[in-house]
């Protein structure tokens, strides 16, 4: 999440695009994000260099000798009717041009054109970009999820991010290995898949490795040379990780957070999933392919079925998009392969056909490992819709599912989401995860326990925490009703003796 300083410049810097004439919000965001990227494009070359400089390893970047004044580093220093031509007409071609193409944003770039029409603006918008901490975590992405909270249609087709601290959760779950493949079927901004990347460097790398690089800005920023990871690093860049998603705007995003994170050449691809074409075009990427799938699909449109996937159509006859992302996805697991899914509740214990369908596959014909539920408050502002994480492996045998009651996330849940160290499961529920045992006996009135198959099959496969988890009740001891009586004509006489001496205080002041 943001800070209230950072919106202030993100709202400063929205007015100063309304006040140059650019209104629509989609063009500025649009503007923005390709602003950004000419500065992570600079960011990541200077890295570069400066690990060719340490390692006396010779570095190759994307700007040749002659184009290095097109470079961000370069032109922020310039004025506005120096910088605006060279932007306009030399910067945003080598955006689109063939240089680019092995850049993993390269292809959604092919329209960029700059669109702001004065050199006052630009300077203005590079000034505030400069200032904005784009190497801080996810920082751009809580940015662009800012950015899209302006538009009056954000959150019609589900599109919000999932928070970082519930995506780390997740990833602690499932435990990733660097030899594997990850996938997230509807990627947004590419969250999971750098959760995963941060969870990979915490790790493999060795603390006392951790260097101080001092940026060409000034600012330090702490560097994993990678040790123990360097044998998996080809992997790593090329085939470990991969998203799709058919908004090209968020692709964009997802591409500079992992170029970011280190990750040169991720599979980062434009794709409805659910549509025919995915299967078609991609079927080495539509079925079994993936060791672990991470995933807050959208769950609040109605799927078009004259375009769905016809493999797809035939395993679960809904038009809701939640239950036909678990079939893509269970579809998408290697065999044996893990996956945790945000889901909203009525997956859990929805009565439709489809419903009961979809979770009569996940635990009769795979293992269903974990149903988490989370707070309502999870996901403000942008929805208060309950959910829950479902960790399931494809194939296998569920004989148990464990139930996790995460009530506090750290975050009060209210549409402020204000900080709450004091309040916060996520820790018990990672060490209870790691010591779970089904041979112990669970205790249902406890925040966790677990619940055999059979007893899930006999109550049609419902899977709603609420179901299962009983309440202890403890004894109230109240007084006897004659003394409660007695204690209300107390009480009466009381409140008829002050208004007395009211009514004499009035009677004397008005006398």
């Amino acid at each position: 999440m943001i800070t209230g300083s950072l919106k202030s410049k993100i709202d400063s810097l929205w007015l100063d695009f309304h006040s140059g004439g650019i209104t629509n919000p989609i063009t500025v965001i649009e503007q923005i994000s390709y602003l950004m990227f000419m500065r992570l494009i600079d960011l990541n070359e200077l890295r570069g260099e400066k690990r060719a400089e340490r390692t006396k390893k010779p570095y190759q970047g994307l700007f040749k000798p002659h184009q290095q004044h097109l470079r961000w580093s370069q032109f922020r220093h310039l004025g506005g009717d120096e910088m605006l031509p060279l932007v306009r007409d030399e910067a945003f071609p080598l955006l689109r041009s063939e240089i680019m193409e092995n850049n993993p944003v390269g292809h959604f770039l092919k329209d960029a054109n700059c669109l702001i029409p004065s050199g006052d603006l630009l300077t203005r918008a590079v000034t505030a970009i400069e200032g904005l901490p784009l190497t801080e975590g996810d920082t751009k992405g809580d940015l662009y999820e800012y950015l899209l909270g302006k538009l009056s249609t954000a959150g019609i087709a589900g599109q919000f991010r999932t928070p970082r601290h519930i995506i780390a959760a997740m990833v602690r779950i499932l435990d990733p290995e660097p030899t594997q493949t990850v996938c997230d079927p509807a990627c947004g901004t590419a969250g999971f898949l750098i959760g995963v990347m941060d969870y990979l460097k915490e790790k493999y790398t060795s603390p006392e490795l951790v260097e101080e690089v001092t940026l060409e800005n000034g600012k330090t920023e702490k560097v994993y040379p990678g040790d123990l990871l360097e044998p998996y690093r080809e992997h790593l860049q090329s085939d470990m990780f991969h998203g799709y998603d058919f908004d090209s705007t968020m692709l964009r995003i997802a591409a500079m957070n992992l170029l970011l994170h280190g990750i040169d050449s991720p599979k980062i691809t434009y794709q409805d999933t659910l549509n025919a074409s995915f299967a078609e075009r991609q079927p080495t990427q539509a079925a079994e392919r993936y060791d672990l799938i991470l995933a807050n699909p959208p769950f609040k449109g109605i799927i078009d079925l004259d375009n769905l996937d016809p493999t797809l159509k035939s395993h679960v006859k809904s038009k809701k998009s939640e239950l036909i992302f678990l079939i893509l996805i269970l579809r998408m697991l290697n065999m044996g392969g893990k996956a945790a899914v945000v889901v909203p509740d009525g997956v859990l214990f929805g009565s439709s056909k489809a419903h009961v369908g979809v979770r009569e596959l996940l635990v009769d014909q795979n293992q269903l490992e974990a149903v988490i539920s989370l707070p309502s408050g999870v996901f403000k502002p942008y929805a208060g819709v309950s959910t829950a994480i479902l960790v399931f492996s494809k194939g296998g045998r569920t004989d148990e599912v464990w139930f996790y009651d995460v009530r506090a996330d750290g975050f009060s849940l209210d549409d402020k989401r204000s900080e709450q160290p004091d309040k916060n499961d996520l820790p018990d529920l990672l060490a209870q995860w790691q010591e779970r045992d089904p041979k112990k006996e669970s205790d249902r009135t406890a925040k966790h326990f677990f619940i055999p198959v059979d007893e899930i099959r006999k109550n049609k496969y419902d899977l709603s925490l609420n179901r299962y988890q009983e309440t202890k009740y403890e004894e109230v001891i109240y007084a006897e009703p004659e003394d409660i009586i007695k204690e209300m004509r107390t009480l009466e006489s009381d409140i008829l003796t002050d208004l007395d001496d009211l009514e004499q205080l009035l009677v004397k002041s008005l006398s």
